[in-house]
């Protein structure tokens, strides 16, 4: 037995359970009670009382809450189910992210039900695309659509008589950036700007590879464009960060715009794609968007300070000894 597990096992040995705790059950048969504080792709945090414990991933079969099962899911959904007192999904008012899919249905139908949803971003420099996440006008969109820019437009496409009729938001704010995962919040603030109609965020991590998904967007410029196609990886890796691999094409303009599965629920924000290649685009997995989300506060966008977004310098290299003048 490892050191690492002896130590593990004595910390199981000696938790108490708590009040509206968590218990996560581990291999041959251990479980740890305590409090979910955080949760990576690796591990997750667990507040013991007396102590705080991290818990390998590949060491953990079920997460156990309020005597249901359920399966792991990000620390949104944990946080707001402490809240409300749901099990499973996040409807905290600032985005819903229900713990239970929907049945599936058609890419037909889901496009007209969602299509009040997807909206077109606009700057001085260029296009995208982005989504609703609440009824207030707070929408997500990528970081590179929006980079060096103050001067932003949203074009939302409203279902009047059967038809979406577009109408161009000018007055729209940063209120975070997260530039090292792509990802950007926005809100409308027009003072004549009705209740928006918001989407779902799904999971990520419960799609499979095959699993049809979709994407709306404005590629070139052509608003409320379809594509569809599956899932090629969940896990594709480009510079340190983890990717969806989807056959659904992405363009130039899909930028910041959902990916759907079949539930209606966005599963990923298509960010790019390889351009010598047919098929091959990526998008962002929501779970990332809903930790931005839910840290909104620490990415925070502020015209008024100069420190704000913050900007990371380059580090230092080792000092170099020039040979003094004679």
């Amino acid at each position: 037995m490892s050191k690492h597990t002896v130590i593990l096992l004595a910390l199981i040995c000696c938790s108490a359970p708590a009040a509206r705790a968590d218990t996560i059950q581990l291999k041959e048969k251990y479980s740890v009670t305590g409090k979910l504080l955080a949760e990576t792709r690796g591990q997750i945090v667990v507040d013991l009382g007396y102590t705080v414990l991290v818990i390998p991933r590949n060491q953990i079969t079920k997460i156990l809450r309020n005597d249901t099962a359920l399966a792991p899911m990000s620390v949104a959904a944990r946080a707001t189910e402490d809240s409300d007192g749901s099990a499973g999904g996040t409807d905290s008012g600032f985005y819903s992210a229900p713990g239970k899919s929907a049945p599936a249905s058609s890419v037909r139908d889901l496009v007209n039900q969602l299509g009040e949803a997807v909206v077109q971003v606009r700057t001085p420099g260029g296009l995208g695309s982005g989504f609703i996440i609440n009824t207030d006008g707070y929408l997500m969109t990528n970081f590179h659509v929006i980079e060096g820019e103050t001067q932003i437009s949203v074009d939302v496409y409203l279902m009047r008589e059967g038809q979406f009729e577009p109408r161009t938001y000018k007055q729209v704010r940063i209120v975070a950036i997260n530039k090292f995962e792509d990802l950007a919040l926005l809100k409308i603030e027009d003072k004549e700007a009705p209740k928006f109609r918001p989407v779902s965020l799904g999971r990520s991590d419960a799609l499979a590879v095959g699993e049809r998904v979709f994407a709306i967007g404005s590629p070139l410029g052509l608003e409320r464009t379809v594509t569809e196609g599956i899932v090629s990886t969940k896990t594709r890796e480009f510079q340190g960060e983890l990717y969806l691999q989807t056959t659904a094409q992405i363009n130039p303009g899909n930028s910041g715009g959902p990916l759907f599965n079949l539930a209606g629920e966005v599963v990923g924000v298509t960010n790019m794609k390889i351009t010598f290649g047919e098929g091959l685009g990526f998008a962002i997995p929501v779970e990332l968007v809903k930790n931005f989300l839910d840290h909104r506060d620490a990415f925070a966008y502020s015209t008024d300070n100069p420190n704000n977004p913050f900007r990371y310098l380059e580090p230092p290299g080792r000092t170099r000894h020039e040979p003094a003048e004679q």
